[in-house]
């Protein structure tokens, strides 16, 4: 094959590469001659054997070379790769040369030697010329780009963590013409790595000796604006820490970007972004194992009920990755059906999907949708769930909550429906509210109706996933702080001492899908309840005064946090378990399953029959009733003096 042949079917940059190191190949091949005979190469050798040794060289370099493809490498970023590359390359060019040189021309003169150096030669010669390149373009040898960096023109940081994404960002520094940060100094988690160097810049301390290290920098005349944190892994315990410090040096606390928001490149690489709430959590957030989800929604007809609130509207996107068949998505508020449909339109376009107006409490019009659409998956998430709102209208929550699961839940059994997962919170562990027994009325309901199934490989699964406070949800205390923050405080909490488990909306809707794959599998977790191990719980005023230090103030000083007392139906604390659900292990980590707790199936019935009626009449007083009857570990919590 010529090399014209091979070059004209690379692209225009490609070729450039590929001819210089044909041409380095040819070259090669008399300076290696060279390097062997010395001075005597007029003697040992012709000019026309020369040639034409270097020119079989650079032909068997060529087909070796493009074979391997070290044409497509980009120079800017040489690395560890591009050298095992040529190292391969330079191989198989021995490889041919080596029998094709003896056979063609049997060359006397040339030295057994001389392969073995020209081996050397051209690995030398390819791999020097890459990376001279890319010490060019990183600007290594730019004095004056050198000079701007440590005379400080950008704002001084100290970089958290001695690690591959700390040279990552040192390295991003050096390349820039003027870097907006430049880096004083390096803290680690280590001991070991302390008085040693990360790209010339020194590990001055641990991370327990941020105070120490800022005064040897203040003292130097290198004070840090910011402190970066350099790696995502640090615990919530650690990070709220670190904030803690940062607002007593005086310093802003930032992070860099994890590698799944980097949208445009390398440039990303020096944007720092503040530490979100979420970081904050005191536990690694759980991670989908996509396998059993893919295969449990990629192809089937999937309904989600209030997909447009926070859970549902997350449900929808992450379903909608999975390649459902058809997606319908339920919604009695109009404008958030509105924006999830525009959403997936312009996300999903050739996703088969519909868009229905839905009140899961009419029964009607419930029945015609599962009838026209007939899913196989259903994710119930409509529900009203403010919990002093429920209070105040405790008919409508026992309506929508429990009554209108139930419907959901026959509609499911009636039309073929192989899974249905049911919404749930821990508010329905021992309630204080309305809103927390009438999610647990809604949680008997599906344990029920997945008990019958046992022994039964035909019956569908009733599926309910619990679990706490989603950040940033609508409802959730976290925007209600970030409105008052916005409007100069005071923040308003509760009680001093109330606290609250949390997780991340994408964290909650993973669970909700793992939790549907795990129940689809078998009858081993028929009548449980799926619950996240959500770690310890968060004091809501330290959740707030943590908000404030993100926004750069600083709490009681900067911005007030004042305590209104408790409201109707909350307690000071939430559960994830019943005392009579014994928490057990799941094959995946951070999953537990609350052993059912079984309810009388006619009794269950009747008791709802009841409540129902109650609801219509809209007979608060029986209706209280009923619920005490059917959640016996319900009761109103004090108020709070």
């Amino acid at each position: 094959m010529k090399v014209k042949s091979l070059v004209t079917r690379m692209p225009a940059r490609a070729r450039i590469v590929f001819l210089h190191d044909v041409i380095m190949a040819a070259l090669s091949f008399p300076l290696s001659l060279y390097l062997r005979v010395g001075e005597d190469l007029p003697q040992v050798a012709s000019p026309g054997d020369i040639g034409e040794g270097a020119t079989l060289f650079a032909l068997c370099a060529a087909v070796a070379f493009y074979t391997q493809r070290m044409y497509l490498g980009i120079w800017r970023y040489a690395s560890l790769d591009d050298l095992i590359a040529i190292l391969r390359g330079t191989a198989l060019t021995l490889v041919m040369f080596v029998p094709a040189v003896f056979l063609l021309s049997r060359v006397e003169y040339l030295p057994r030697s001389v392969p073995i150096i020209n081996a050397f030669v051209l690995v030398v010669m390819l791999g020097g010329s890459r990376f001279f390149y890319r010490l060019l373009k990183d600007r290594t040898f730019d004095l004056k780009r050198r000079a701007v960096t440590l005379g400080r023109r950008g704002i001084p940081v100290l970089l958290a963590g001695a690690d591959d994404p700390c040279e990552m960002f040192l390295r991003a520094v050096e390349r820039e013409a003027d870097p907006p940060y430049v880096p004083v100094g390096i803290v680690a988690e280590k001991e070991q790595r302390v008085g040693r160097q990360l790209r010339g810049l020194s590990v001055l301390g641990t991370l327990d000796q941020i105070p120490e290290v800022v005064a040897l920098l203040e003292a130097r005349g290198q004070r840090p604006h910011k402190l970066i944190l350099t790696k995502d892994t640090f615990s919530g315990a650690r990070l709220r820490g670190l904030l803690e410090t940062c607002e007593a040096l005086g310093l802003s606390l930032a992070r860099l970007p994890r590698l799944t928001e980097l949208k445009s490149g390398e440039t990303d690489r020096l944007e720092v972004r503040p530490v979100a709430l979420e970081d904050l959590l005191g536990r690694p957030q759980a991670v989908l194992d996509r396998d059993p989800v893919v295969s449990m929604v990629r192809g089937r007809r999937v309904l989600v009920t209030g997909a447009g609130g926070s859970i549902g509207s997350e449900l929808v996107r992450q379903i909608a990755d999975l390649e459902p068949a058809r997606l319908v998505l339920a919604d009695h508020g109009e404008f958030a059906l509105y924006t999830i449909d525009m959403e997936m339109k312009e996300r999903f376009p050739t996703l088969d999907r519909r868009a229905a107006l839905l009140d899961v409490r009419d029964h009607v019009r419930l029945e015609t949708l599962m009838a026209e659409e007939r899913p196989e998956l259903v994710f119930h998430a409509a529900a009203l769930k403010h919990v002093p709102m429920v209070e105040m209208n405790p008919i409508e929550g026992l309506r929508t909550n429990a009554l209108g699961t139930r419907l959901v839940a026959e509609a499911c059994r009636r039309h073929g429906t192989r899974v249905m997962v049911l919404i749930s919170t821990d508010k329905a562990v021992n309630p204080t509210s309305v809103m927390g027994a009438s999610k647990r009325l809604a949680e008997c309901w599906c344990q029920g109706l997945d008990r019958l199934g046992l022994g039964d490989p035909d019956a569908p699964h009733f599926v309910t996933v619990r679990f706490g406070n989603v950040l940033g949800s609508t409802g959730s205390v976290v925007p209600l702080f970030q409105r008052q923050l916005a409007a100069g405080g005071p923040l308003t909490v509760t009680h001093p001492d109330i606290t609250r488990y949390f997780m991340t909306i994408r964290e909650a809707v993973e669970l909700v899908l793992q939790a549907a794959a795990l129940g689809a599998l078998s009858d081993t977790y028929r009548g449980s309840i799926f619950v996240l191990d959500m770690g310890e719980p968060v004091r809501i005023v330290d959740l707030a005064r943590q908000m404030i230090r993100l926004a750069g103030l600083r709490p009681d000083e900067d911005v007030a946090v004042t305590f209104t007392g408790l409201r109707p139906g909350e307690k000071l604390y939430e559960e994830i378990f019943h005392g009579a659900e014994k928490p057990l292990p799941t094959p995946t980590p951070g999953i537990l399953v609350a052993a059912p707790r079984i309810q009388d199936e006619a009794a269950l019935t009747e008791a709802f029959e009841t409540l129902a009626a109650a609801c219509a009449t809209h007979d608060e007083a029986r209706a209280h009733e009923v619920v005490a009857g059917l959640v016996p570990e319900y009761s109103t919590p004090p108020t709070d003096a």
